[in-house]
């Protein structure tokens, strides 16, 4: 499991890089493990469509696929729009006082630029929202499906002001929240998460070779 979630972090960040050609033998020795976990993760990793392997020329990082975006982008609204209703009926004091906590060190990673710890809080928050509707197998079910939409959350951060509206954006779904608003804070949320759909043009532009063809 810590193989798995090791490569996968790695191809989301674009350490392994999309069309790279990846060496069973070679990921053991960086990863200090034999190849038997690393062969079974990255059988894992094909079928969250991460990798891809090419008969006669090896197993490459799958590059990132536009549909898969988009499937991944209706499994997440689907999920955490629902999952946002029973928060904001089920959300106490202590809860908004941790989302609080949490977008305040949202703005400190932003301020410093450090994308890294920004993309951690991200998740942090999303799993927060989920877990107060009382049904957390919401979050793993959601990031299971979200493996090409991570990976363009991710190259989304550097992008002008992206984090700046981020942060305004959960607040405002925060806001809603401890209002126990359960209309707003999913209309609030769905606009939020929709956010990043509107970057894939300009982030295809800019990294045209780390995507598929369709």
């Amino acid at each position: 499991m810590q193989v798995y979630a090791a490569l996968r972090d790695a191809i989301v960040r674009a350490e392994l890089a999309p069309g790279q050609k990846l060496s069973e033998n070679e990921l053991a020795g960086q990863l200090g493990v034999s190849r038997t976990p690393v062969r079974e993760a990255i059988a894992r990793l094909r079928e969250d469509r991460l990798v891809e392997v090419v008969p006669q020329l090896g197993t490459f990082v799958a590059r990132i696929s536009t549909q898969a975006v988009a499937d991944a982008q209706f499994i997440r609204e689907a999920l955490e729009c629902a999952a946002i209703r029973r928060a904001a009926e089920r959300c106490g004091e202590d809860d908004v006082n941790a989302l609080e906590e949490n977008l305040r060190a949202q703005e400190r990673a932003r301020d410093a630029s450090d994308f890294d710890a920004f993309y951690v809080l991200d998740d942090a928050f999303h799993q927060t929202l989920c877990n107060l509707s009382g049904h957390p197998t919401v979050w793993s079910i959601s990031q299971r499906a979200k493996g090409h939409l991570n990976r363009v959350r991710r190259l989304s951060l550097p992008i002008g002001d992206y984090l700046t509206s981020m942060v305004d954006e959960h607040r405002a779904v925060t806001a809603a929240v401890a209002r126990h608003d359960a209309d707003e804070a999913e209309l609030a949320l769905r606009y939020h998460l929709r956010m990043v759909l509107r970057e894939v043009p300009r982030i295809r532009s800019q990294h045209p070779d780390f995507f598929d063809e369709a």
